[in-house]
């Protein structure tokens, strides 16, 4: 009988599967019309590879935290990582477009690379020493989908669309090795399989919930401001394509000194310092913003620059709320993980519904800015009630 390793894996292996989960979303996107025209399909369907990827990441974040709470972590990422490269193949050698849909919405089981990290590091950690930890990783999250785009654009114009996926099957091939050789089981063994009371337990957990509403309006109001900025600036001020992406860049690049700050800082800052902090400059910059447009101020630079601060706001609020979603009952830290990032997507989603039908009607900086508010005010409301609980000493927390 093979005994398991349990050697925890290093933060390299669990920030490189998060990366590949971010980098699969959007890399293929400039492909999507080469796609359509080599599969001799419609373009709408095509970027079903898209859309469905999503609606797929979800539903499997739904169901590899649970899996892995039950089974443990190294089972359940190292299936993901075979599917994934075997479902990269199919769509890399597709013939047809349903072939490729049915091989793509099998390549979300990769989102396996955030869910799973998440739960081996609050395995092995502290809450605070997890939200850390969390930041670190937070940070491939961040920049992957930067990079992502411009890669696959690269390698479609060099060497066509299906390039892409014999990308994403050589790199899937490259960290299944790595977690095969380094990702050891992190859950504790003798620990009980969770049940249906253990669930419900957690479902109806007001802690719980205040993490989570924290943490997906926060992520909200990133969606809503990358939906919208693109037509605002366009209507607004002109401004060109690339002009556009520089300033979406800026709401990344305050995420990411967020991020670093809330690494170095969390554990002398505290939990609650870091979402009740994360959330006031969020807060201060979106109305100072607000505050400059209805003075008759109308500049790129003071929507692009302010909105930089909401960015470092969720820098500091996400990896603390994210690490209170999994500290409630550390020993469903999977499901904990799963149910909160499907819900995030799920309200993105609607956000960025809702933001596409407002600046239709009003593409105007103050509109979006409404927008972006109301997630602000929201995740604030959360994250207070999320700190109230935890000093109330509620049981569960660690």
């Amino acid at each position: 009988m093979t005994t398991v390793p349990r050697t925890p894996p290093h933060l390299i292996t669990l920030t490189l599967l998060t990366a590949l989960s971010a980098l699969t979303l959007n890399m293929l996107v400039p492909s999507l019309p080469s796609m359509a025209r080599d599969l001799a399909a419609r373009e709408s369907v095509t970027a079903l590879a898209v859309s469905g990827y999503m609606l797929a990441s979800a539903l499997f974040q739904l169901t590899l935290g649970p899996l892995s709470d039950r089974f443990g972590r190294r089972p359940v990422m190292l299936g993901a990582v075979m599917i994934f490269v075997a479902a990269s193949l199919g769509c890399m050698l597709a013939q047809d477009v349903a072939v490729l849909l049915a091989c793509r919405v099998m390549q979300a089981v990769i989102i396996a690379g955030t869910v799973v990290s998440s739960a081996v590091i609050r395995d092995r950690h502290s809450a605070i020493d997890s939200a850390a930890k969390l930041s670190l990783i937070a940070s491939a999250m961040a920049v992957a989908p930067m990079l992502g785009p411009m890669l696959g654009g690269l390698l479609d114009v060099a060497l066509g669309w299906r390039s892409v996926f014999a990308l994403y099957a050589g790199l899937g091939a490259v960290l299944l090795v790595l977690t095969w050789v380094d990702m050891g089981e992190t859950r504790e063994p003798g620990l009980p399989a969770p049940n249906l009371g253990d669930w419900l337990a957690l479902l109806q957990s007001g802690p719980y919930w205040s993490y989570v509403l924290c943490t997906a309006f926060s992520v909200g109001a990133f969606y809503v401001f990358v939906t919208g900025v693109p037509y605002v600036a366009t209507a607004a001020w002109g401004l060109s394509p690339a002009e556009v992406g520089l300033g979406v860049g800026s709401i990344t690049g305050g995420f990411l000194v967020g991020a670093a700050i809330s690494a170095r800082q969390a554990r002398r800052l505290g939990m609650g310092v870091l979402l009740a902090s994360g959330r006031a400059v969020a807060l201060t910059a979106v109305a100072l913003a607000l505050a400059v447009f209805a003075a008759g101020v109308s500049h790129p630079l003071a929507l692009f620059g302010l909105t930089l601060f909401v960015g470092l706001g969720n820098g500091l609020t996400l990896p603390a709320a994210n690490a209170g979603t999994m500290s409630v009952r550390p020993a469903l830290a999977g499901t904990a993980a799963g149910l909160s990032g499907a819900l995030s997507m799920a309200l993105g989603a609607v956000l960025s519904t809702l933001t596409a039908l407002v600046v239709e009607r009003s593409a105007t900086p103050g509109a979006l800015l409404a927008i972006i508010m109301g997630c602000v005010l929201l995740s604030l409301a959360a994250a207070l009630v999320a700190i109230r609980l935890e000093r109330r000493a509620v049981p569960g927390i660690a």
